[in-house]
């Protein structure tokens, strides 16, 4: 968590928020009203195609500008609403996890940044991250909107999962085609721009890694597991989620 802090003292990160936030936010407004599936709550979202890619290139800035371009679009897309401000976390979660899990879900992962497109690790690492992410935002955000009584927790959680995750395996395609122009041509690659925070407790972060793991995997298919109380079960799995996001 400590370089989505830092990385506000750094004015090209800064720009890279707006970039992302302007992107995200104008393609979910254009396409919001598209094919809803919850309408006022969520719809089939075309721009989730972008949350991994900005993630894994531009870090904090990916996260926080997916975070803002959410609630631009759910405010000029005429769906601002209380849980907005589960929406501005839960796509924050999308942009963070990607980064903050690429070098510290181990064994899965390996301890490098690099994307390597014709190595089948890239490829389950990618894989894996992106359901992880996709359920930590559907966990989140169905566990605020449940507790509002607005769409029961069960049902929105897995739409989102499943929504999110759809995004980011087309996405893939979207990733490969912009990570050569983005690292070797701008020189925007995140950990280049913003060098990660030193001193990081490796064991502490791969501790909060497998947490966040925990909390998304419980939050999606908890229900199905007997013995589980249905009712603890969105507040401990989205406890778990920010607890492993603070350890990162």
């Amino acid at each position: 968590m400590r370089d989505a802090l830092a990385m506000w003292q750094n004015t090209r990160m800064i720009v890279l928020v707006a970039v992302c936030a302007a992107i995200y936010a104008a393609t979910l407004i254009v396409f919001k009203t598209a094919i809803p599936l919850i309408p006022g709550i969520t719809e089939v979202r075309v721009a989730n195609i972008f949350p991994m890619a900005f993630g894994f290139l531009f870090g904090p800035a990916g996260a926080w500008g997916l975070a803002i371009g959410n609630l631009i679009g759910d405010i000029f897309g005429g769906t601002l609403s209380p849980a907005s401000v589960a929406g501005f976390w839960g796509n924050f979660l999308l942009g963070y996890l990607p980064y903050t899990l690429w070098t510290t879900l181990v064994p899965i992962t390996e301890a490098s940044y690099d994307w390597q497109a014709k190595r089948w690790r890239s490829w389950v690492t990618y894989i894996v991250i992106a359901v992880i992410s996709a359920a930590s935002c559907g966990v989140l955000i169905g566990m605020f909107t449940d507790v509002l009584g607005m769409v029961p927790f069960a049902v929105l959680s897995k739409i989102i999962t499943i929504n999110n995750t759809v995004g980011s395996l087309v996405g893939a395609f979207f990733l490969l085609a912009i990570t050569d122009v983005v690292r070797k041509q701008m020189g925007l690659f995140w950990p280049e721009v913003l060098a990660p925070s030193a001193g990081k407790n490796r064991a502490l972060n791969r501790l909060g890694a497998w947490v966040v793991t925990a909390g998304a995997l419980m939050g999606i298919v908890g229900g199905f597991i007997p013995g589980v109380p249905l009712v603890t079960l969105p507040g401990l799995s989205s406890g778990l989620i920010v607890c492993g996001c603070l350890l990162l």
